[in-house]
Formats: C-alpha cells, structure tokens, sequence
C-alpha cells in the first residue's frame, strides 16, 4: 500500500521562540570573517578515533549478515509530519530537539532525530508488506537532536539500528535482544539488559488514570518539567531523573500490574526466551522510551557494574512498535527494533582502553628515492596492495633518513629501500629494521620474498594473505 501523502492533512510543527543555551548566543555571534569552528553540539571524528568506530560498525554489520538483515539507508531529511505523527508531539524530541524548517518549496522538513520512522515510512512506501515476512532491515547513520550538549550526547549523533517488520512472535523480541547483547559481547563490554512491557494503548490508559492521580497530590513536589510531563505525556514521569520524583516513584503504581492477559503472555514468552538463551536480565518497571509509538516490550542496554553507575546512559535502547505502521497509513502491521548510540559505545571502549587501529598494521615500510624510483614504486605498491600486505610510506619525505625514522615510528618489520641504482640494476633492498641486516634482491620477485619472511617470522600467513606469482 503506497504512502499516503495528501492524507490525513500534514501536520504542522510546533512553533516555539528560538532557546539559547550557554554556548549557543555566543557561537551565532562569531564573525564569518574568523577562523571557521565547530557548532556547539558537533564534532569531528578524528582519525585516531575511527579505530573503534570502524570496530562498532564491523561488528554491527557482521551480526546483521549473520542473522540474515538486509541493509537499508535511508534519507537525512524528511517531512517533519513524519516524525509528529509517529513520535508523538508532546516528546521532547518533538517539543525541543527537532531541526525543522522549511524549504525552498515551501514544504515543513526536518532532520531525522532517529531512524524508526523513517523505515516504516520506507516500509510502506515501497510495498515491503508484500514481501515475505518478517521483513529485517538494518541501518547506520547519523541524527539531528537539538538537545543540551553533555558528555557522550552531541546534537549529530550516530546509530546503528536493527528493525524487523511483520512480525509479532515474542521470538522477535528476544532475537533482537540477543543481537545487541552478542554485538557487546564482540566489543568487548559488558552491558546489563533491563527490560519491562509498557502493554498496549488500551491497558495503558487505565494505568496512566492511576498514574496521573497518584502524582497529582504531590505535585507541589514536582519540577516545573514533570509538571509538564505530567499534563502532556505522564508515562515520561517513570523515568524521571528528578530526585523528588525518583523517590515518589517508590510507591507509584506499577505498569506491570496493569496489563491485560494478552501482553502478560507476550511479555513472559519474551522472558523465556531470554532465561533459554542464558541472557540475565533485569525488571525495570519504569523503564520506558521518548517515543510514543513504543507497545509491550521495551529495553535498554547499559553498561553493567562500577563502569555502569559512572556512565548513566543507555548505550543501545529499543523495543515494540506495533501501531507505528498502521498510524502511518500502512496496514496493521507488528514490529520490533533497537538502535545502537555510536558515541557512546565508542566512548565506553576509550574508557576501557579499546583503541584498534583504523587502518590495517603495516608490516613493511617502502623507502623511495628520486623520481625514477617513485615512479616504479607506484607499480610495486599495487602489486603488494593486490597481495593484501598491508605497506606505508613516505613519498612526501627526500631524504632517507627522514623516510627510515617514519619506518622506525610505524614499528614495521621491513623495509624496502629503492634508489637510482637499484632501478638501473632492476634489484632492490630488503632491510631487517631489528637486526639492521639488509640484502639486495630482483625486484621482480620482492612481493614473493615478503610473503615468505613475514609468513617465517609470524608462523602463519598474513592477514588477507594472498599468494603471488614470482612469473
């Protein structure tokens, strides 16, 4: 069933006074004539951090093949009545943190705050309903939240996310959960799963009359924003980080007591599944999500023991949103899904000293001197780069001695050296940079003589070895 574009009427968003916050006065006031700097709330990914970067989406990727997900990737920009009707317009994200504007074609668009919507939308736009079911989808990539920058949380953010649409089997749940708990696992972190069932839109109306009621003769205690959750969006209270409201949610009533029997029975077959897998978990009964389109299963990631009370933040968070395609214009549709936080995953393997190389460990070093060796230096390069031997160097550098203290920096167990001479001659020098040792060999057979001495000296082959002619 195609989108439905021209109905119901778009929505429009909410139009609120710019908020600056420290920091964002100042930055629109910088001249354009300075040095050009960062946004608040935006960052460059430098170089040395794209080893665990490279590592999330590797391992990511990896999970997602094994478990047969196919990739999706979808725009940045949408219509921001995307993100009103699914999110929910009393969400902070959509009150807030969402970047709306509207474009040359006069036309309210908004950066994606996150990636839910935007495949259901896809879902339904291309027909997907048609295709075998469940449909499982996979995407990396970055969102747009204008939420008060702090440690870990930036207003570009990244994700990797999991969706599996047309499908309510409690199995679903589970699978989606041990997916993010092995990805951890290959990381290297040790997360803890919460998890609780917020029901369906029909029980949990019932709970939130009670909910309402409950805090309303305490309101004088609340602040100024659970008072506002508590007219808009109540069930938001749950995972208040107020101290007052914290410690009045000792006695609230819990959502759990209030589901009917059809989303107890989904919720403990989600249980089983987890107790048959040996994933521990924990009941969090006021565990929710900012997101209104969220149904029965919720859960959360974090990191598990000292490391976990320090952070405070979910890494990976997810659940059921089984009204979410329908609301949209599809059919009735069940689905289930989580999103991985890039940075904050990435943050959690810096602290625990997880730095991987971004780029393959060079073994050898190539030394070139003069044009007329840089010349066939462009053709050697190839043919270790087709023997996937991972080889640096230093063309930017003349001298020798500069380009060996390169080599010596990089930690690389050889180095070739060829100059004017061994170009004539057609040889070219192999230098043992331990021993200092060096011998001169056919050039024409170099990529051959490595392979056998990194294979000799490791004992295995190298990584991507890939075994080269000496014809």
């Amino acid at each position: 069933m195609p989108f439905k574009r021209n109905t119901p009427k778009p929505l429009q968003a909410p139009v609120k006074k710019p908020e600056t916050e420290d920091g964002d006065e100042e930055d629109s006031k910088k001249s354009s004539k300075g040095t050009p700097e960062l946004l608040r709330g935006f960052r460059d990914i430098l170089p040395e951090e794209q080893g665990r970067w490279n590592l999330i989406r590797d391992t990511s990727r990896a999970l997602a093949e094994a478990y047969s997900f196919d990739r999706i990737d979808l725009p940045i920009l949408e219509r921001s009545d995307l993100f009103l009707r699914s999110i929910g317009k009393a969400t902070d994200i959509v009150e807030k943190e969402m970047y709306v504007f509207t474009d040359p074609s006069n036309r309210s668009v908004a950066l994606r705050p996150e990636a839910t919507a935007s495949v259901a939308r896809a879902y339904i736009e291309h027909g997907m309903v048609e295709r075998t079911q469940p449909v499982k989808l996979w995407y990396e990539g970055p969102m747009f939240r204008h939420d008060r920058p702090q440690a870990g949380r930036y207003r570009q953010l990244h994700q990797v996310g999991f969706e599996v649409l047309g499908g309510n089997e409690s199995i679903i749940d589970a699978q989606l959960i041990l997916i993010a708990k092995k990805i951890f696992e290959e990381l290297g972190l040790n997360v803890e799963v919460q998890i609780n069932s917020i029901g369906t839109p029909d029980c949990r109306q019932a709970y939130l009359t009670e909910l309402v009621a409950y805090f309303r003769q305490f309101r004088s205690k609340l602040s100024e924003d659970d008072k506002r959750r508590l007219q808009k969006n109540p069930l938001r209270l749950l995972d208040s980080k107020e101290p007052e409201t914290i410690e009045l949610l000792k006695e609230a009533p819990q959502i759990l007591d209030w589901l009917d029997e059809k989303s107890k029975e989904h919720f403990m077959k989600v249980l089983e599944f987890l107790d048959e897998v040996e994933i521990p978990y924990v009941l969090n009964s006021h565990l929710v999500r900012g997101l209104d389109y969220y149904t029965h299963t919720v859960f959360e990631f974090v990191l598990a023991g000292d490391e976990g009370e320090k952070a405070q933040n979910a890494l990976c968070g997810g659940g059921r949103y089984d009204g979410l395609i329908e609301l949209l214009g599809g059919r009735p549709t069940a689905a289930c899904g989580f999103a991985l936080g890039i940075e904050r995953t990435a943050r959690a393997l810096a602290d625990k000293g997880i730095n991987p190389p971004s780029i393959p460990v060079p073994n050898v070093f190539f030394a070139q001197l003069g044009d007329a060796a840089r010349r066939v230096g462009l053709r050697l390069f190839e043919e270790f780069r087709k023997a996937h031997i991972p080889i640096a160097e230093a063309a930017g550098k003349n001298a020798l001695k500069g380009q060996l203290e390169v080599a010596n920096k990089l930690g690389v167990q050889l180095t070739l050296i060829l100059g004017q001479k061994e170009v004539l001659d057609g040889t070219i020098i192999i230098r043992d940079m331990e021993s200092g040792a060096q011998e001169t060999i056919d050039a024409k057979k170099v990529v051959s003589v490595i392979e056998r001495k990194l294979q000799k000296d490791s004992g295995v082959k190298p990584e991507g070895f890939s075994p080269v002619s000496e014809s």
